[in-house]
């Protein structure tokens, strides 16, 4: 038997109403999300079950939402005693990852992951900076384009290398516009753009980790029980303070995804489970590595077949 890895999503997964059969059902599962309201002092609960989505999908909102999900779901799955080797989380996810990694309490999480999308937001005025999805293209002749931009038009850089052939820019505006249209003109298969309040993973992120720091320096961090694999370096990190230092270098760093996988894969893992809204980290591992097992718990009819199949895998 190969080794688990739990994944749990960042931002853009998040949709009105998730993990609401499960918190309906399950007392010890609606009280994480209490759990938040009462820690941010706000209603995250009522947001997250009745929207509506434009609020919900604001970082400020989308950020704890998407953590307090994904902690709620996991509550259940740790029920089935299914343990995980590694844990891993993609950008906002990696505060998830640590939560179930023992590293940091979920309270001060969900208080940090506020803050971070506050100062996100408040990095670059809406509008000025965005994101967009390169296709077919490599890493190596994208940061060609990319520098080239920076010194010719405006700031953009790699801000999520994800798996094979999809690799996501950020930056100003003019900049990712520019980026996009070199990289088609250089042979990139398509250039998407996205649906984001903000350059997010990129440098223009450096102010906004500044901030991060002095929040994060107010909270206990623990080391990991579980290894959790950095955004940063793709590597495994168990240190808390080297994990928190990783943290503010997230802001402002290209997310590792891809080498993160490849990663766990060297270390032994051929099971991945994503715990949390969506199916987007599933997709990406398939496209990484075809013969990955992969599974996802969004819901109690999905949580009962994983756990089935893992039985079955298991005989």
């Amino acid at each position: 038997m190969g080794k688990i890895a739990f994944l749990f999503p960042g931002q853009g997964s998040q949709s009105v109403g998730m993990g609401q059969d499960l918190a309906n059902k399950y007392e010890n599962v609606k009280e994480i999300f209490l759990e938040a309201d009462h820690a941010l002092q706000d209603s995250l609960y009522e947001l997250i079950m009745t929207g509506p989505q434009e609020s919900l999908t604001l970082t400020t909102n989308a950020q704890p939402a998407l953590l307090t999900t994904s902690i709620a779901i996991l509550q259940k799955v740790k029920e089935y005693h299914i343990e995980a080797d590694f844990v891993a989380g993609h950008s906002l996810g990696e505060y998830t990852a640590l939560v179930a990694a023992g590293s940091l309490s979920f309270r001060d999480a969900v208080q940090i992951v506020r803050k971070r999308g506050e100062f996100m937001e408040e990095a670059v005025p809406n509008g000025q900076g965005t994101m967009a999805a390169i296709l077919g293209m490599d890493a190596e002749k994208l940061t060609e384009i990319t520098n080239e931009v920076t010194e010719t038009t405006g700031s953009v850089q790699l801000a999520n290398l994800n798996c094979p052939g999809q690799i996501v820019i950020s930056g100003t505006r003019e900049g990712v516009e520019k980026a996009c249209q070199l990289a088609k003109e250089n042979g990139a298969r398509r250039a998407i753009p996205l649906e984001v309040s903000g350059p997010f993973h990129s440098r223009l992120m450096e102010s906004a980790s500044q901030k991060l720091k002095e929040v994060l320096d107010k909270h206990n961090f623990s080391s990991a029980k579980t290894p959790v694999i950095s955004n940063v370096t793709a590597e495994p990190v168990t240190d808390a303070d080297r994990m928190k230092d990783l943290l503010i270098k997230q802001l402002y760093s290209p997310v590792r995804w891809e080498e993160s996988i490849r990663t766990m894969m060297d270390l032994g893992v051929d099971t991945f489970i994503e715990i949390g809204p969506g199916k987007v980290l599933t997709g990406l591992v398939r496209k990484i590595d075809r013969k990955a097992k992969i599974y996802n718990i969004f819901d109690e009819a999905s949580l009962i077949k994983t756990v089935e199949q893992l039985r079955g895998d298991n005989e």
